[in-house]
């Protein structure tokens, strides 16, 4: 990180004892939670360690499913694009889906037969964990805690992945799902106080005034024959103009759409915690539980961030790049800086820990379920495929092997992660996915939907998806988003198709590509159409069957 930087990131307030009082009770809670989560549970088979005995009751299954997609990216990330835009982005937030699968890439090798696309769905989930999951939410955790504490980045960010590695290792999903159930009442407790902060003891005025302070709050070092320091004037508007909205209605209703159906059907960090629902019944009350969660991510993140551009339009809506690089390191914008400068401006001793907490928790809930889900999918999906005769002490120490391999990728990724600093931290990550997530959408649909898809099909769509993704991402690196009043030279078809539409333009060719082929080849056999992954038992609820 540039020295530039140096006196921005030293703390603005003192840590005072209160603050190192309540950190430190929130990690003796966490560990003592997790220590107790884990002797409930058998940790000696697959079904205790993967899936925490398939016993666990709705409520601490929601707060997991809630926790698990609350990572400090989204809180720096959607905190960070409400400021820079308003509250569109809280679209992204409300959805819910049940599911009832063991893993994603198991279901659909069950379902077209052969090992190609389990296993390339299985590498393609483990890489997607390693460069968008984790790499955002290390570098967005290590940004709010070298704010807050002034701590080294890499000492503060190892000692989270330590003690985060530690108890995921020991103690497997059982001690991740009730972690996260505290760590999600600690994530709504403070934000939500952080939120009534903002808006009180800095006479925004409450909800009513704050679009009018918001729509005000332009920076005082500006580029002189541009706009791009005026807020955006649909900022409360959910829905916006389909071209040129940032984030545009077409791509908000359908392409949201294709990446919420990734995510929440067939990401193996949402799935494997409702496998571990005692039945059917839990599992949908597990999901709707998260849904009420999940309209709360307006208030308590999206709302702050707008809260923090309205009082420090200077830092947190800075345009022009010397002014960001003194105040963030980066010239594309501070926006990212949005939900900690908050907290250190307006946050009083003991409440400040208490914030440190939740960003704390928010990235090792994030972490921990990343972690535990990833060596599911390698033992499950990769490891047993050619070892098919290991036996599950192998298995359950492989799985703990593969965590330990995470947590080091997760440090040598450091580095990486300074020199890719970027304003737009929430756009990267939901870009990235509109790249690579809607081949899987699409195949995991037709395999559902339509008995006729086929492997062959189903195989090559994904390819010709993944090609047609990559060339997309190959060039979002290539012709970066420009700076405040610099021309955009990028080709037209990254400048003028938004990446939510590019979204449902690949799950589209993916689609038709995995129909085409289907009808060119033989259907498959019936025994593959008609298996289900789960058994019906009586009065419509079901249970999984055993891994």
């Amino acid at each position: 990180m540039s020295n530039s930087t140096t006196n921005f990131y030293a703390r603005s307030q003192s840590f005072s004892l209160s603050d190192i009082i309540v950190v430190a009770t929130y990690f003796l809670l966490n560990l003592a939670v997790g220590i107790w989560s884990s002797c409930r549970v058998s940790r000696n088979t697959l079904s205790g360690y993967f899936l925490a005995g398939r016993d666990m009751a709705w409520w601490p299954i929601g707060s997991s499913l809630f926790a698990s997609s609350e990572g400090s990216g989204l809180f720096i990330g959607l905190a960070g694009t409400g400021a820079a835009g308003g509250i569109a982005v809280a679209g992204f937030e409300w959805n819910v889906s049940t599911k009832n699968i063991v893993t994603m890439p198991e279901y659909l090798g069950r379902r077209f037969g052969g090992e190609r696309i389990r296993t390339y769905l299985a590498v393609l989930s483990l890489l997607l964990s390693v460069f968008t999951k984790i790499s955002a939410d290390l570098y967005s955790g290590a940004l709010f805690v070298q704010m807050c504490l002034g701590w080294n980045l890499y000492l503060s960010t190892v000692l989270m992945l330590v003690v985060t590695a530690l108890y995921t290792i020991a103690g497997g999903l059982a001690a991740v799902i009730y972690t996260d159930t505290l760590q999600t009442f600690i994530m709504i407790v403070g934000s939500v106080i952080l939120t009534i902060t903002g808006m009180s003891l800095n006479k925004i005025g409450g909800f009513g005034n704050l679009e009018h302070v918001y729509s005000i709050a332009v920076p005082s070092k500006i580029i002189p024959n541009s706009t791009c320091h005026l807020p955006r004037a649909d900022a409360m508007h959910l829905f916006r103009d389909a071209v040129t909205g940032d984030l545009p209605w077409p791509g908000m209703t359908l392409g949201l759409t294709i990446l919420a159906t990734w995510y929440w059907c067939t990401d193996q960090v949402i799935v494997q915690r409702s496998l571990a629902a005692k039945n059917m019944s839990h599992v949908k009350g597990a999901s709707i539980f998260t849904a009420y969660l999940k309209m709360l991510s307006f208030v308590f993140i999206i709302v702050p961030g707008m809260i923090s551009r309205a009082l420090y339009p200077d830092s947190v809506g800075c345009v022009d790049p010397e002014e960001c690089v003194r105040v963030c390191g980066t010239e594309v914008g501070c926006s990212n800086i949005a939900f900690p400068k908050l907290v250190i401006e307006l946050m009083p001793s003991g409440l400040r820990g208490l914030m440190i907490a939740v960003m704390m928790a928010a990235l090792m809930s994030s972490l921990t379920s990343i972690f535990n889900s990833s060596s599911t999918l390698f033992t499950m999906d990769i490891w047993k495929k050619h070892r098919p005769l290991a036996s599950e002490r192998e298995l359950l120490l492989v799985g703990r092997i593969v965590t330990v391999i995470l947590v080091v990728v997760s440090v040598v990724w450091i580095p990486i992660l300074q020199s890719a600093n970027s304003g737009q931290l929430y756009d990267y990550i939901q870009s990235v996915t509109s790249c690579l997530a809607p081949p899987v959408t699409a195949v995991f649909t037709l395999a559902v939907f339509w008995k006729r898809a086929n492997e062959q099909g189903a195989f090559w769509g994904l390819m010709v998806g993944l090609a047609v993704g990559l060339c997309r991402m190959v060039m979002d690196f290539v012709f970066p988003r420009p700076g405040c009043g610099v021309e955009d030279s990028a080709p037209v078809v990254l400048r003028d198709v938004h990446y939510l539409h590019f979204a449902i333009l690949l799950c589209g060719i993916t689609a038709i590509v995995v129909a085409v082929i289907s009808l060119l080849t033989p259907p498959p056999r019936p025994e593959q159409v008609g298996s289900h992954p789960r058994n019906k038992q009586a009065h419509g609820r079901g249970s999984f069957k055993p891994i």
